[in-house]
């Protein structure tokens, strides 16, 4: 009877396997992830070895590792990328991903080795890297209306009103509306404005002949008198 118990204990180990648990693990693209994983250190001999893979947790080992550890520094290494930052002999086994792609989605099993049968840490981590969110919304863009107040003018509505001195027919210049029609009118136009050009000196200086007239007045008075006197 024990042995029975025994042995169906063994095949229900063999065929079931450890315990796994799983999580979720979220991350953008070009930025550095972090995939956690740790277990107890009491002290130096609790430092063991463990592994990274990719893919879930076996039985035994890793599938696909990626990196590889004797508990106090890395033995192995398949990437640069894939990088131990914790403090190992502290139990911080924490998988970090520098420059994260979206090829590196996918399950990660970390795998404490701990001494005895069927006593190892296993965990499963759902890796999901994502693109960065960009914002599509367009830019808001203001306008402003400048308005004038009541009462005020505005520059669109001012406007300057110019005035000029009125010009009196006779002094306004006559000029010819229309071309001369035949020789004669040309020739009365051409000397009217001759008899105007000869006219101007005598309108202009009318004082010459009151000046001629009282020396010639001044001229007799003065034959008179001397006249009188030889006579």
């Amino acid at each position: 009877m024990l042995s029975y118990v025994c042995l169906s204990w063994v095949l229900l180990v063999l065929f079931t396997g450890p315990t796994v648990s799983e999580s979720v693990v979220m991350g953008e693209v070009g930025q550095d992830v972090t995939v956690p994983c740790h277990y107890s250190v009491r002290d130096r001999n609790g430092i063991t070895s463990m592994c990274w893979g990719r893919d879930r947790c076996p039985n035994s080992k890793c599938s696909r590792p990626i990196i590889w550890t004797d508990g106090w520094r890395v033995t192995e290494q398949h990437s640069s990328r894939y990088q131990l930052k914790g403090d190992l002999q502290r139990g911080d086994v924490s998988l970090t991903i520098v420059n994260a792609r979206e090829a590196d989605s996918g399950i990660y099993c970390c795998r404490v080795e701990l001494p005895g049968w069927f006593n190892d840490q296993l965990i499963n981590h759902k890796v999901v890297i994502t693109k960065a969110r960009i914002s599509t919304a367009s830019p808001h863009t203001y306008t402003s209306e400048q308005t004038s107040a009541p009462g005020s003018t505005s520059e669109s509505s001012f406007s300057v009103t110019r005035t000029w001195p009125s010009v009196s027919a006779s002094e306004a210049p006559k000029t010819a509306s229309a071309p001369c029609s035949g020789p004669s009118d040309c020739l009365d136009v051409t000397a009217n404005l001759q008899n105007t050009s000869v006219s101007l000196p005598s309108q202009q200086h009318p004082e010459h002949g009151l000046y001629i007239g009282i020396g010639s007045s001044a001229a007799l008075l003065l034959i008179l008198i001397l006249a009188l006197f030889l006579t």
